[in-house]
């Protein structure tokens, strides 16, 4: 007796599949000879980034055609549609972890009950690993660190000779023209009863050593590390207007900052905010005819800003050629990357008004 079971003709069962060929960047990889069903590679370095993969489905039905889906896990790409190649082809990866996974579907839809996997990583450019990255943040580091410690020691070195140089002006050239406006002054007053000329000579030896005392003392605060402050800007520049204008029966009216603003001002904005300081108030003294005069020294986001009025007689800007002096003080502000404006009418004062960045020379 025999029996025919027309359903046991292996339609139905799901076909097994096998990876039975890999190359990676041309180079053949071990595959068994019987095919492997679950492959794990070495690391492959970013430029080995072009990997070949063939397979193959067994069908236990008569007539069948299989065919095969893929996807690579690590890329967005889902299952491919179905077709009859057996071999894929993936060019330029980028460096991450793969995982390629293959199935075998029958005519009847049927699909492999466990794809063929074969998993490998390609790894990232020496340049795009995070040890790398690390060394290049540390270098940077490093580098901004050393480059600190570098300016911090010519800052140093600067102040010291500022310093000594200040210093060296202040004993030396500076006693040396004191001495001489003295002795001037003494013979000039022994030659006034025999030689009225040589009198007359030597009292113009000692007022140009007396301005010459001026002028170093100004170089030497000037030079001085220590006086690189808007306060002590305000001190000297009160100093300087008070006794010019008392001189000439001015009465003076200075608006200085607060003792507590210290801001820090460089030697060069120092000195040059301080000439054009100094020309205007020697202005103001010998051709204004005022009678009273202000000045105010402000810092407002990071400007330095100088301002100085007086009652005098004035002047029309339109029909005044403008002095040697006000060039001079415009080419100073300009120096500081600032702007200088002059405000004037015939018997209504003067006012002049000087404003430039602390940044630049701090």
């Amino acid at each position: 007796m025999s029996r025919f079971m027309p359903s046991s003709d292996g339609s139905g069962t799901s076909p097994p599949i096998l990876i039975n060929g890999l190359r990676v960047a041309g180079s053949t990889q071990h595959v068994s000879a019987l095919g492997e069903k679950e492959m794990s590679l070495p690391d492959f370095p970013a430029d080995r980034n072009q990997v070949q993969i063939d397979f193959a489905g067994l069908s236990f039905a008569p007539g069948d055609v299989l065919r095969y889906q893929y996807k690579l896990e690590g890329t967005k790409g889902d299952w491919s549609a179905p077709s009859e190649q057996r071999t894929v082809n993936y060019a330029s990866l980028a460096p991450g972890h793969y995982r390629f996974l293959v199935r075998a579907v029958t005519s009847d839809d049927i699909a492999s009950r466990a794809p063929a996997a074969v998993s490998f990583t390609i790894l990232p450019h020496i340049w795009q690993r995070w040890w790398f990255f690390s060394l290049i943040v540390l270098f940077m580091f490093a580098a901004a660190y050393a480059m600190y410690r570098y300016r911090l020691r010519r800052v140093i070195e600067l102040e010291r000779v500022r310093t000594h140089i200040a210093a060296d002006l202040h004993d030396d050239i500076g006693s040396n023209l004191s001495l001489l406006a003295g002795l001037s002054e003494v013979l000039g007053q022994s030659a006034r009863r025999d030689s009225p000329q040589m009198a007359e000579r030597l009292s113009v030896m000692a007022d140009v050593s007396r301005r010459s005392v001026e002028a170093m003392s100004d170089i030497v605060w000037a030079v001085n590390p220590k006086r690189d402050n808007v306060i002590d800007l305000a001190h000297r520049m009160r100093r300087f207007a008070s006794d010019r204008f008392a001189a000439r029966n001015i009465e003076f009216h200075f608006d200085a900052p607060n003792p507590n603003q210290k801001v820090k001002i460089g030697a060069e904005a120092r000195r040059e905010v301080f000439l054009v300081f100094k020309e205007t108030v020697n202005n103001i003294a010998r051709h204004s005819g005022c009678k009273s005069a202000e000045a105010s020294l402000k810092i407002e986001h990071g400007t330095i800003i100088l301002k100085l009025s007086d009652d005098g007689h004035g002047f029309d800007q339109a029909s005044t050629a403008h002095g040697q002096g006000l060039d001079s003080m415009r080419r100073r502000a300009e120096k500081l990357g600032g702007q200088f404006d002059v405000i004037s009418q015939p018997n209504s004062g003067t006012t002049v008004i000087l404003k430039a960045p602390l940044g630049r020379h701090t």
